[in-house]
């Protein structure tokens, strides 16, 4: 019984605290991509783009396809996810600017609190892998907001400046123009590097790809390759990546304690033709607050703890990335501001049918539309191509029911206008809930002397 004991507390002096807590722990990835369209994935229906990584991890996991983007254009649905925070509450939604530019002195106000700010409480290693489009100027760049390192690209690829769009690593500068074709390929290796770096210690990695975002590159391997064209290779060549990282989580032993998510900020762009994406059956894309522009390709991979193949049909919202991520790493989430963000375990666990019933559609800051349970009922809507031309009004508002028409084509408002007055007081009550905030889109960058 002496020699039991001995060798127990042998075994306990090697196993140090902290592999404790990363045994205990799961780590998050969030891949989030820029403009993919609803139907651009072959598990999500696309005909000629190859994606068999995203196929595998869909059979694998579970394929979520009523999941909202917080807005439909880059710089809010950004700050939606990370802060778990509808744009409108913290100014970075705009009447007067639709999205963050390289002479933009505003950015994500450093009181707001981020996914990554959540998990370091808990002693996570953060790192942000891409597009950050939340604000280019040292205050507001990634180790700022909770992330432990940076690579990528800090606004849109085409935001071109003298000297061209620039990479970083941290708050440095390390190439000028950044040499795009290889950019999907070097977030890759940069996205491996960190893993296999922290492979022992709970993490939280969020890659935000600068892709397919126009201008399109795609490396040598891919370019030329895809049947869909220049636009397929650079999809092509994002499953490939998400293939590699979903590898290496197997390799290392982790996957069966690591949540994978992978999503998009908005719908494809339009106007691009055939240099931008599908929506699939849903209506229009960026930029609009239709079906296509917000509602995104999702899958959720969780070898160790979510069954495979599964179509998860709830409603469900980037979001609640931050309530979830925080309820799975046993964080708190913050108590002293208005959150949009709900805990989606429940679905995840099959043990509810649904946590979210309500999505409020937002662009360049004014309400657009409102969605409860299969009802979708719009106040204003964008031109799908030109959608920065000025809104259309409509009254009364138009409705949609989306489990019989999700590709939005019969408005159906003058047989329930009920549910039309239902909706409206939901408004009222949502608007209620907005405080005055600072319009961070709208500042100028500061001169310099």
């Amino acid at each position: 019984m002496n020699r039991f004991l001995n060798i127990t507390l042998f075994v306990l002096l090697l196993y140090k605290p902290q592999d404790l807590q990363a045994e205990q722990l799961p780590n998050f990835v969030i891949i989030f991509c820029d403009d993919l369209g609803y139907g651009d994935l072959g598990c999500f229906g696309h005909p000629t783009i190859r994606t068999p990584s995203l196929d595998r991890m869909a059979a694998e996991g579970q394929k979520w396809t009523n999941f909202y983007a917080p807005a439909p254009v880059c710089t809010p649905s950004r700050a939606g996810l990370l802060t778990g925070r509808l744009p409108i509450r913290n100014g970075m939604t705009s009447a007067k600017r639709v999205v963050l530019f390289p002479n933009s002195g505003g950015g994500l106000p450093q009181s707001e609190i981020t996914i990554a700010e959540v998990l370091k409480t808990k002693g996570y290693a953060t790192s942000c892998i891409g597009k950050w489009h939340l604000g280019h100027l040292p205050q507001f760049l990634p180790m700022q907001q909770g992330f432990d390192e940076y690579y990528g690209i800090p606004y849109s690829n085409d935001m071109h400046r003298p000297g061209g769009v620039p990479l970083m690593r941290g708050e440095e500068i390390i190439e000028r123009p950044a040499r795009q074709a290889t950019v999907t390929k070097r977030y890759t290796e940069e996205a491996l590097r960190f893993i296999r770096q922290q492979k022992d210690n709970p993490f939280f990695l969020y890659m935000p790809h600068t892709m397919p975002h126009i201008p399109l590159f795609a490396s040598e391997k891919f370019k030329g390759k895809s049947p869909r064209g220049l636009y397929g290779d650079v999809v092509e060549e994002i499953d490939w990546s998400v293939g590699q990282i979903l590898e290496a989580l197997r390799e290392l032993d982790i996957d069966k304690r690591t949540l994978v998510v992978f999503t998009s900020d908005n719908g494809p762009w339009l106007s691009f033709k055939q240099n931008g994406g599908s929506a699939g059956l849903l209506r229009a894309g960026k930029g609009t607050t239709f079906e296509g522009g917000m509602r995104e390709p999702t899958i959720f991979w969780w070898p160790g703890r979510l069954k495979g193949g599964r179509t998860v049909s709830a409603m469900g919202s980037a979001l609640d990335l931050l309530a979830t991520c925080a309820a799975l790493a046993g964080a708190q989430i913050p108590d002293d501001r208005k959150l949009d963000s709900v805990d989606l375990t429940p679905v995840m666990d099959g043990k509810q049918n649904s946590v979210r019933d309500t999505m409020f559609f937002y662009t360049r800051g004014v309400l657009h539309g409102v969605r409860k349970g299969k009802w979708k009922m719009h106040l204003l809507t964008r031109d799908p191509i030109r959608y920065g031309r000025p809104p259309q009004k409509h009254d009364p508002p138009l409705l949609y029911n989306l489990d019989f028409d999700p590709s939005e084509q019969f408005n159906i408002a003058n047989k329930n206008k009920q549910v039309i007055s239902d909706l409206m007081k939901l408004v009222e009550e949502h608007k209620s809930t907005l405080k005055p905030v600072e319009d961070q889109l709208a500042i100028p960058q500061p001169k310099k002397e």
